[in-house]
């Protein structure tokens, strides 16, 4: 087999390959085994008719052609390896000579990761946020704890900002009431601004009995942006109590027996937290430097590729959450055209970092072994919220094992460059970076504190809403 490469430019090349016919021994076997085992000649049994009876039963143009289907995508990729080229995508394949007992000739056209090396890597300074807890932050995590401990009394007065309210609502058009625009029993914190618009204002001053009607815009159901007159009945005014932050308290909270011990496991979890937060800042600011200071060229195909994955993932996630687009961008007060822009300029920069660490990855001879996979596959199940077995026969059946190989070496190549970073916070200290098993323990550790701290948000909020009646090669 004769090659010849062109190169198109520094992301694309045209492999010209030529293959005498006595070299394509294998593939006419291969399709004579398989022609004999559909055609059916009169005194052979299935599948052992010679070849030049199949040549006459067939025609030698569909035996040549189907040879020729089984034998490119194989030269190709052997052409592909002794090139040494990094193949992006299919090829555009053009059979341009096919003479019988003779040459077959064709070219393919295909995107390629460019030649470079990773140069530098080692000593990229990372400036992030100080990992220091201080007082005012242990005292209002400490009050969000206190908040889930709250109690809701009777206020014998006029309501006020922060007022827990149990209301009815009531709307009507031109005097005509309408049936669907109505609850009643409602518990609501007034100062929120939560629900309809003027509705705070109203409830301001308002006393248990009293009844008030305001005019305001409803927002959705049937009659979604057309102006009502809106009644509010007030049932009940209650205030939240909270306990005294003593002994008592931390007692009633936590395991600890007093408030400074309860403090102190607070203030000790919040830096975990922190510590996390401040590793993965520098991870990331130390790939943005990295990106920056390599220039290469992007295919445009591949970076084309990626912008569509990233509006078909955005896309499911807003019709997931029942949102259309046009809601998204306002709310994120984005135009259409910044919108574009920015999905433009993420994807440029994820395909890049992508081939950056692959190259790194080839200078430094990482590798994944078999462990570290499963692990992979056992995280990424955890945030999937499926079994390991699950995602790992998805990932079998889809032929996808070969990406999740690429996510585990380039989180490898990372974290080589994330080691070899000088990282310092904003007042100048030097972040030290755990080495080996302290490094996985402490990140397993953080982790621990991140879900306890969410958990316990979380539980917070629902325990409101129910005092309230709510590829590397």
């Amino acid at each position: 087999m004769k090659t010849d490469v062109e190169e198109l430019s520094p992301t694309r090349v045209k492999l010209t390959i030529e293959v005498p016919f006595e070299e394509l021994e294998h593939a006419f076997d291969v399709t004579y085994k398989s022609l004999a085992k559909q055609v059916r000649i009169k005194g052979f049994r299935p599948g052992k008719a010679p070849a030049r009876l199949i040549d006459r039963y067939v025609g030698r143009g569909a035996v040549i052609s189907e040879a020729v289907n089984h034998a490119v995508p194989e030269l190709y990729n052997e052409a592909i390896q002794k090139e040494e080229l990094f193949a992006l995508g299919q090829p555009d394949v053009e059979v341009t000579k096919l003479e019988d007992n003779d040459e077959l000739a064709f070219t393919a056209e295909v995107d390629i990761r460019p030649k470079f090396e990773v140069e530098d890597y080692k000593g990229i300074e990372v400036t992030v946020d100080s990992a220091e807890v201080t007082d005012e932050q242990v005292d209002e995590q400490v009050g969000t704890l206190r908040e889930r401990f709250s109690t809701l009394v009777g206020a014998d007065r006029p309501v006020e900002d922060g007022d827990h309210v149990s209301i009815d609502l009531s709307a009507a058009i031109d005097g005509e009431k309408l049936e669907d625009v109505a609850v009643s029993g409602y518990s609501y914190e007034v100062g929120t601004n939560t629900m309809l618009e003027g509705l705070d204002e109203t409830l301001r001053g308002m006393e248990a009995g009293g009844e008030a009607t305001f005019k305001t815009t409803l927002v959705g159901g049937e009659h979604e942006g057309k102006e009502a007159d809106v009644t509010v009945t007030v049932h009940s005014v209650k205030v939240k109590e909270l306990p005294e932050l003593d002994d008592e308290f931390a007692q009633l909270a936590s395991e600890f027996d007093t408030i400074d011990e309860l403090r102190e496991d607070v203030r000790k979890r919040m830096g975990e937290v922190r510590r996390i937060q401040q590793l993965s800042a520098a991870r990331d600011k130390a790939l943005e430097k990295l990106i920056e200071s390599v220039d290469i060229p992007l295919p445009e195909s591949v970076v084309d590729e990626e912008i569509t994955r990233r509006r078909q993932s955005l896309e499911q996630q807003l019709a997931q959450g029942g949102l259309t687009k046009e809601a998204y961008l306002e709310s994120q007060e984005k135009t259409e055209e910044e919108f574009e822009e920015e999905l433009t300029t993420g994807a440029r920069s994820a395909v890049k970092a992508g081939f950056i660490l692959d190259q790194l990855a080839l200078q430094e001879e990482l590798s994944a072994d078999q462990g570290e996979l499963s692990q992979y596959v056992f995280e990424q199940a955890q945030r999937m919220g499926v079994s390991p077995d699950q995602l790992a026969q998805h990932l079998v059946e889809s032929n996808q094992i070969r990406v999740a190989f690429t996510e585990v070496v380039r989180g490898k190549a990372m974290d080589l460059v994330l080691a070899e970073a000088k990282v310092t916070d904003e007042d100048g200290n030097v972040v030290e970076q755990d080495k080996g098993q302290d490094a996985e323990d402490a990140v397993e550790e953080a982790a621990k504190a991140a879900a306890a701290a969410a958990a316990e948000a979380t539980e917070s909020t629902e325990d409101a809403k129910d005092e309230e009646g709510e590829d590397t090669k």
